[in-house]
């Protein structure tokens, strides 16, 4: 009993903000990275398996939020996947539920990269291994299971044991890809409109034409892309500014 309650304390205190991330290292070292993770094949073949992962839980928690049933989480080896919720077949909460895929990485990405440049890195590091291990009840394949542990390992790894600089660069770095990301998904769906994907099955399910939704994806990416950007250099001025 004193072992688990000395290790949640511990787990507790790991949980903390640390310091404020030092941008003038941390923002060179993130866009390095999440250009070379979107711009190499073989980096990106490999990391682009975040950005689904991000994707499909944007599917699950705003079908849950829109009072569907989350039943089932896919992924496939080429890095694609798919979520399933349970509820009517037509209306407001499905059509919300398949929106929310696209915009999600990059709302995400935006969000956790800001939050990281103000020290926060520890606990999103901890909230995310938390997530990834909870989203294993809803694995329905072994490839899927597998790509959730492992994403938890390294995850709870570096917030186990990472120094806080290292947490900040990674997770700022891991927010700008995950931004970069999704343009780069919307782009590949915009570019080979297909009647499965995301906008097809929106123009089915309400008659507004796919080119509509692809364009609803892409103010929120925009957004998004525009908030993380503002904020970054409106820390870095505030930083110069001030004295000493």
């Amino acid at each position: 009993m004193n072992d688990a309650a000395a290790w949640f304390r511990e787990a507790w205190a790991r949980l903390q903000p640390s310091g404020e991330l030092n941008l003038d290292a941390a923002v060179a070292v993130a866009v390095a990275v999440a250009i070379a993770l979107l711009v190499v094949p073989a980096l990106w073949r490999w990391s682009r398996v975040a950005v689904t992962v991000v994707h499909e839980l944007g599917h699950a928690v705003v079908g849950v939020a829109a009072r569907r049933r989350f039943t089932g989480l896919v992924l496939r080896p080429d890095m694609s996947g798919h979520t399933v919720t349970v509820g009517p077949a037509r209306g407001f909460g499905l059509v919300a539920s398949t929106w929310a895929g696209y915009p999600a990485p990059a709302v995400v990405g935006a969000v956790v990269a800001r939050l990281a440049t103000g020290g926060w890195a520890p606990t999103l590091l901890g909230f995310a291994a938390l997530t990834l291990l909870l989203a294993l009840v809803w694995a329905r394949s072994l490839y899927t299971a597998g790509v959730l542990l492992a994403l938890a390992a390294v995850t709870g790894t570096l917030w186990w044991w990472g120094p806080p600089q290292l947490q900040g660069a990674v997770v700022l770095a891991t927010g700008c890809f995950l931004v970069a990301g999704a343009w780069r998904h919307l782009v590949a769906v915009a570019a080979r409109p297909t009647p499965g994907s995301d906008p097809g099955t929106l123009a089915r399910l309400t008659r507004v034409p796919r080119a509509a939704w692809v364009l609803s994806h892409g103010v929120v990416l925009g957004l998004a892309t525009w908030w993380l950007a503002a904020g970054i250099v409106q820390l870095d001025v505030l930083r110069t500014v001030q004295p000493g």
